[in-house]
């Protein structure tokens, strides 16, 4: 299970492994280690071992078992399982009838040979930036399990960094992908708002959530991707917009990219660590020069409001009757988000607009920005607040206080995994591109790998 999803799907490809064989690996890694980890909240055992059978016959009969032919994966529990009670991290939705069909996203995963081997614990609604779940417990950080895997993604990024399954799926609306990727030191990729599928997840603010990989490798997410891209009809926001394979433009390197350090508001105070890894990853890259990034204080202010506002809508009638069943600290802030005027929303709504078109001007500049995915390393596991440039200020808000004004709009972005020097935790940086260039920031990233400057090797604690 230390091998990346491309290397197993290779190996049953060319009959080197069955497809049983690495199914039967990941159960029974799942099994010793995910005890003390925490990321899952249900292992569909039974219906792997099926699907790893299905494979092996399929290729033995001399069929194409499918580019994933053989990787386990697993999927934040507020993607649809057949048969499993939806959660979305909420004791409440325990009661709920289970789904009879698969998320869009699993379907084509499956269909393209992959194998799902269970649901991975989050934060409740997915209103967290710090892997804890006051229901069913915190995802503990494979590098040490004392601190964060950061959420709310949480489960799925201690599940890929401690090489319970190669490959994970996960929610951003804020920064789910990205802050989990960061603080678990992982690649991760939160795609074009609208690339891919949403159709069978539980929502948290529909105009802001994305579904994305996670995983050990550039290629893995590369191929992840390739296997789900497509348009939906079954998700309104899925954007009909031709979208390239992107494991072919893995090997094109960063020739003619232009590629700046976010300035300005990305360069405000934080943790040493997270400047550091942006300055390691730009003089890789050769870069020197900075570009502002005007409004993004503002930018993150709007975000704030509109997802306090969608989220409250949505959860209102669960306010209003399970209010005792929720994570005090996600209801009071859902109760808070029911409270606000709606002339303050709409400005919000007004201002996403006017800074889309500042990015897109900027993106007719440059190609890429980099900036730090979290001010911090994994803080310690129950940790509330936070010091940045001698303020104390509340943790779980400020995790997200630099992937917050990118998702704010909607563009794509790769978290890539930084190990500075003698560093005994990774930190992430973002590679953030225009509008559907998803291409740029995973060259940016199979570059930075290739030449091993940005890595993800499993946890040392399992």
């Amino acid at each position: 299970m230390s091998l990346t999803a491309a290397e197993i799907a290779a190996a049953v490809r060319a009959g080197k492994r069955s497809a049983r064989d690495v199914t039967e690996a990941a159960l029974t890694r799942i099994a010793a280690h995910d005890p003390k980890l925490n990321a899952f909240t249900a292992v569909t055992a039974e219906r792997a071992r099926a699907k790893a059978a299905a494979i092996d016959a399929q290729r033995v009969s001399g069929g194409d078992p499918g580019p994933l032919a053989g990787v386990p994966f697993a999927v934040k529990n507020l993607f649809d399982i057949a048969g499993i009670p939806t959660l979305a991290g909420s004791s409440i939705n325990r009661s709920h009838p289970p789904p009879a069909s698969d998320a869009t996203l699993i379907a084509r995963l499956e269909a393209a040979g992959a194998i799902l081997v269970g649901a991975l614990n989050m934060g409740e609604y997915a209103y967290d930036f710090t892997g804890e779940n006051s229901h069913y417990g915190a995802s503990r950080n494979p590098h040490d399990l004392s601190r964060m895997s950061g959420g709310s993604s949480g489960g799925s990024g201690t599940a890929a960094a401690a090489g319970l399954v190669p490959l994970t799926l996960g929610s951003d609306t804020n920064g789910s992908i990205r802050v989990p990727s960061s603080l678990c030191g992982l690649f991760g990729l939160k795609p074009t708002y609208g690339r891919l599928s949403r159709a069978g997840t539980f929502p948290f603010v529909g105009s802001l959530d994305h579904l994305g990989p996670m995983a050990r490798s550039t290629a893995d997410l590369a191929l992840a991707y390739d296997a789900m891209r497509g348009h939906d009809p079954l998700d309104p926001a899925c954007a009909d917009v031709p979208a390239m394979p992107l494991l072919p433009e893995l090997e094109k390197g960063i020739e003619g990219l232009r590629v700046v350090k976010a300035a300005g508001y990305f360069q405000q105070p934080a943790h040493p660590e997270a400047h550091a890894a942006v300055d390691a990853v730009a003089n890789a890259l050769g870069v020197t020069e900075t570009v502002d990034v005007p409004g993004a204080a503002e930018a993150r202010a709007a975000a704030y409001l509109i997802t306090m506002s969608e989220g409250a809508a949505l959860h209102l009638n669960r306010l209003r009757t399970d209010h005792h069943h929720f994570d005090p600290d996600v209801r009071d802030r859902l109760i808070a988000g029911a409270m606000i005027p709606g002339a303050w929303v709409n400005r919000a709504q007004t201002y996403r607009r006017r800074f889309q078109a500042r990015m897109a001007a900027l993106f007719g500049e440059v190609d890429v920005l980099l900036a730090p995915a979290t001010p911090c390393p994994a803080p310690l596991i129950g940790q509330k607040r936070l010091t940045l440039g001698g303020r104390d200020l509340p943790l779980r808000p400020n995790l997200g206080l630099f992937t917050q004004p990118i998702s704010f709009v909607g563009l794509p972005v790769v978290s890539v995994p930084v190990w500075l020097p003698d560093a005994k935790l990774p930190i992430g940086v973002q590679i953030i591109c225009a509008a559907w260039r998803e291409d740029i920031a995973m060259r940016i990233s199979a570059w930075l790998e290739g030449r091993g400057l940005v890595r993800a090797p499993v946890g040392e604690t399992t």
